[in-house]
């Protein structure tokens, strides 16, 4: 006979084992709806941190706790990275919180902040920080050095170019008007007069932090006229800064397409100063460099003409000036002082040698045009005498704050503060009877009590 539970047994064995499956369910959806609560929190947490920043524009303040989840959740952030004691630093704070909310109200806002890097070293070390301030621009997360202006109003239009369009398309004579004219002055200008987009397209990425580039698709004989060029496609280079201009007719190959960039991205005559050094850091072109005693001079400036319409035919190379009173540092590396017979011309590999051409070691007042000329030549002939620069290389001045002067003069001031110090905590050798020999030490031990007194009031 078959072993039967009474019928209202069975069921509440049913209904218990539904409640129970219920209950396991319900446990389940809920520990997965924990599970996806704490994922959406950790999710949500890096954007709501900075949910307000774009509508106050203020600089935000950035840590090794909260660094990487900025410049994860804003397309385009501007670091400052600083330390307190900088003076350089102290100067340039009011001048990001006069940019901070021009910046954030761009169409592709762009935001502002800071990081003390003297008190987060290892933040600043993972981002290669070596000089106070270092400005970077972070694009999508990927970081990219600033050596521009830092006046708010030229750093907001020197940082508009970073999120503009790599080419901008012109379709009037209007257009390209307001695109130069937008267009900031520190920046080399190319327009491609009747030129496929397509064919500028690859070295406007490339060179986008380093030049504008357009194209223009429409325009009349009086930009023709205005650009001074004859027939298209045709890509004119321009330097506002420098009131100077090119012209590249072809051929449109990407070889020689880039060949003239590279070449337009700086002026004829470049002048050398701690900023205009930067231009130099990719550059692999030696420079002819001329020095001068003073830029400001009317000889000098004669000189200089002649220095572009050198530079014009040998683009191979770049041409540099810096005068002796404007940048003392840099031209005593070329072994130049007071005594030295100015201008004079070298060639510098950027590094830490330069070439003396011989026979060319200075120019004179006299047909300095055949002179220059004479230098080239000797140049390219090999009669050089290689030298090494007695200061630093080009990376050493553009990381330098203090100049090679400026360091000598702090070494010897803390020699000097060393010596007092040793001096002072010498004791004289006492030589007498042994009355006087106590008298001494009573007196020292005087001496040291008060000094005791004195170091414990600063303390206090």
């Amino acid at each position: 006979m078959t072993n039967m539970l009474p019928r209202s047994t069975a069921a509440a064995a049913v209904a218990a084992a539904a409640v129970s499956a219920a209950t396991a369910s319900t446990c389940i959806l809920f520990f997965l709806s924990l599970l996806f609560s704490i994922a959406s929190s950790s999710a949500q947490q890096q954007p709501e941190q900075f949910a307000d920043v774009n509508q106050d524009g203020k600089v935000i303040e950035l840590d090794e706790s909260n660094f990487d989840a900025a410049i994860s959740t804003f397309d385009y952030i501007f670091v400052d990275f600083y330390a307190p004691w900088c003076g350089h630093c102290k100067r340039l704070a009011p001048e990001l919180e006069k940019a901070a909310p021009v910046l954030a109200g761009l169409k592709q806002p762009i935001v502002v902040a800071k990081v003390n890097a003297d008190k987060y070293k290892r933040l600043a070390n993972k981002h290669e920080i070596d000089g106070y301030p270092t400005l970077k621009i972070f694009m999508h997360g990927v970081s990219t050095e600033y050596f521009g202006p830092r006046k708010a109003d030229l750093l907001v239009r020197f940082l508009k170019k970073f999120v503009a369009p790599d080419v901008a398309v012109l379709s009037s004579d209007s257009a390209i008007r307001e695109f130069v004219e937008a267009a900031d002055t520190n920046f080399p200008i190319f327009i491609g007069f009747g030129m496929e987009e397509s064919m500028i397209s690859n070295l406007a990425v490339k060179y986008k932090k380093k030049a504008w580039f357009s194209v223009a698709k429409d325009f009349s004989d009086e930009i023709m006229a205005f650009y001074d060029f004859d027939k298209v496609p045709a890509l004119v280079a321009l330097h506002p800064n420098y009131n100077e201009q090119s012209i590249f007719y072809g051929p449109f190959e990407e070889t020689f397409l880039e060949d003239f960039i590279i070449q337009s991205l700086l002026p004829l005559a470049l002048p050398i100063s701690q900023e205009t050094l930067k231009l130099l850091k990719d550059d692999k072109r030696k420079v002819v460099l001329t020095i001068v005693d003073d830029v400001s001079e009317d000889k000098s400036k004669e000189l200089i003409k002649l220095l572009k319409a050198a530079a014009s035919a040998n683009r191979d190379l770049i041409f540099g000036y810096v005068g002796f009173k404007q940048f003392e540092e840099f031209a005593e590396s070329f072994e130049v002082n007071k005594k030295t017979l100015l201008p004079k011309m070298v060639v510098w590999d950027g590094n830490e040698d330069y070439f003396s051409v011989i026979g060319s070691e200075s120019i004179t007042e006299v047909d300095q045009g055949s002179q220059i000329t004479r230098f080239l030549e000797g140049y390219r002939e090999g009669s050089v005498v290689q030298k090494s620069i007695n200061g630093p290389s080009l990376m050493g001045f553009i990381n330098s704050l203090f100049g090679v002067r400026s360091i000598f003069i702090l070494v010897f001031v803390v020699g000097v503060f060393i010596l007092i110090l040793t001096i002072g905590k010498e004791e004289p050798l006492t030589v007498g009877t042994r009355d006087q020999s106590d008298q001494h030490i009573s007196s020292a031990s005087t001496l040291e009590t008060r000094e005791a007194h004195r170091t414990g009031d600063k303390e206090d």
